[in-house]
């Protein structure tokens, strides 16, 4: 059996990593009985931890939501995942997380074990950032606010940058997707009746009180990320394509990503790519350069166009060829 205090740091451990256990579960685990469990959470209760009991037949306990911070038991795994998680939300793109996070990082390094610390230094060490071109910051009091709304179910009133100018926008939130490079709000746009996606970045902060509440609707899709990428792959541009490839979906994803197009399983042997730009050019060479053979079903004008890189590829691979002479 457990001593006393190893039984109550591995009960806060199993609180803390579930929402809800009933008092036979967590006594299981412990290999106690009943009214130990029960003298257990009292020693928590007295210790500043909210621990609170769940009405029930069987009833149990949940840690609730404390005026201060408790301590986090992590395992070894864990603590490695929040420390890099910690160190690429300090060069992220996020705005405002930078200074937060580094301190962060550094209290947990200092509490790692040295068998942990060995492999952050490793990591660390490994690691060069790439600078690339500047994407627009998000705020975070912004992202934050957006996602309590979502949570709560509260309409707000958005200041958005958009093709328009700066408007005022007043919607119900539904989720945030992120990209590699951007982030996303798919919301309800209460005046124009309809589902609009929104890149956060061009959301000016700071938010309003929240809004009423209001009764979710059906998502547009079933698969949000999914409809967040034909809106930015496809919707803002000039020209919008649809591609047969002649091969798997699981032979073509990884040449593309959701930010460039969206692409559905057709049957096994082929795919569909939906994607837009704003030259029939950049859509030829987009779609020819995944290195496999399709057909075009819409637009018409990009035939003439793929027609026309064909032949400037060949010609450019005649005149490059070393025995042509």
């Amino acid at each position: 059996m457990l001593e006393t205090s190893a039984r109550l740091l591995r009960l806060l451990s199993l609180l803390q990593a579930r929402t809800d256990w009933t008092g036979a579960e967590i006594a299981g685990r412990l290999k106690v009985g009943l009214r130990t469990v029960r003298r257990d959470v009292e020693r928590l209760r007295e210790l500043g931890y909210p621990v609170e009991a769940t009405p029930g037949v069987a009833g149990g306990y949940r840690l609730g939501v404390g005026a201060a911070l408790p301590p986090l038991l992590l395992d070894d795994e864990e603590a490695v995942a929040v420390a890099i998680s910690l160190r690429m939300a300090a060069t992220g793109s996020v705005a405002g997380l930078e200074e937060g996070a580094v301190r962060a990082l550094a209290k947990l390094q200092q509490l790692l074990p040295a068998r942990l610390r060995h492999r952050m230094e490793a990591f660390r060490a490994a690691t060069v950032a790439l600078p690339g071109a500047a994407d627009p910051a998000v705020s975070a009091e912004v992202l934050a606010a957006i996602a309590a709304a979502c949570r709560d179910r509260r309409r707000v009133r958005l200041r958005y940058r958009g093709r328009d100018g700066l408007t005022a926008r007043e919607v119900e939130p539904h989720r945030l997707v992120h990209t590699p490079r951007r982030w996303y709000l798919v919301a309800w746009d209460v005046a124009k009746d309809d589902w609009r996606t929104f890149r956060v970045d061009r959301i000016e902060g700071p938010l309003g009180p929240p809004g009423a509440r209001f009764t979710p609707r059906p998502p547009p899709e079933e698969n949000t990320a999914a409809y967040v990428s034909h809106g930015i792959t496809s919707a803002p541009y000039a020209y919008q394509a649809r591609v047969l490839f002649h091969a798997p979906l699981e032979a073509v994803a990884p040449r593309t990503s959701p930010g460039a197009g969206r692409l559905e399983a057709v049957n096994a042997r082929t795919c569909l790519f939906t994607a837009g730009a704003n030259s029939l050019h950049e859509l030829a060479v987009h779609v020819a350069v995944k290195g496999f053979d399709f057909e075009v079903l819409e637009p018409p004008e990009l035939v003439p166009v793929l027609r026309e890189l064909r032949d400037r590829l060949d010609r450019a691979a005649t005149t490059s060829d070393p025995g042509s002479g």
